[in-house]
């Protein structure tokens, strides 16, 4: 059996391929947002998203280093993209379970698989890690969190393949 894609791996995928997105290098902040229509402020207030009269806006905060600000866009993103409501309206397990699904949704849309499978990424781990993080501008331990989530899809894609063996 070969790998399998998850909903929310094909979705960023199809989302990335519709606004003409292919390569790592074209993950850019200020591209993405223009072709999503979304309008992009910064200032230093902590990153947070809206969306008013079918304008989606999302603010980052200006003293994060470029790899936080483009984790914390993608987070933002998914909560234009997949959540509607006002969190401080909604209970608190529903609001830690749409953190939870926003900061899955980062760790997708920042180093998506589409794109994962082609970078040629040394078998090492720390090199591995460290070479996803330069790629994808990310923070080291956020690539380290992206690659352990990869490892185990591939783990399971690779035990259903042995198991179906028997």
């Amino acid at each position: 059996m070969t790998y399998v894609k998850s909903h929310l791996e094909n979705f960023i995928e199809n989302l990335y391929t519709k606004i003409s997105i292919t390569s790592p290098e074209q993950l850019d902040i200020e591209l993405i947002a223009r072709r999503l229509n979304i309008e992009v402020g910064y200032s230093h207030k902590k990153s947070k998203c809206a969306e008013l009269d079918g304008i989606m806006m999302i603010r980052l905060n200006e003293n994060l280093s470029k790899a936080e600000q483009w984790q914390e866009f993608a987070h933002e993103v998914c909560h234009l993209l997949r959540h509607s409501g006002n969190q401080t309206e909604l209970p608190f397990p529903f609001v830690q379970l749409q953190e939870w699904q926003a900061n899955t949704f980062a760790l997708h849309f920042c180093i998506p698989t589409f794109m994962l499978e082609k970078a040629d990424l040394p078998f090492d781990r720390r090199l591995a890690i460290n070479k996803a993080a330069k790629l994808f501008n990310v923070e080291h331990a956020f690539a380290e969190e992206r690659l352990a989530l990869w490892e185990i899809q591939m783990m399971g894609a690779m035990y259903e393949k042995s198991s179906s063996f028997f």
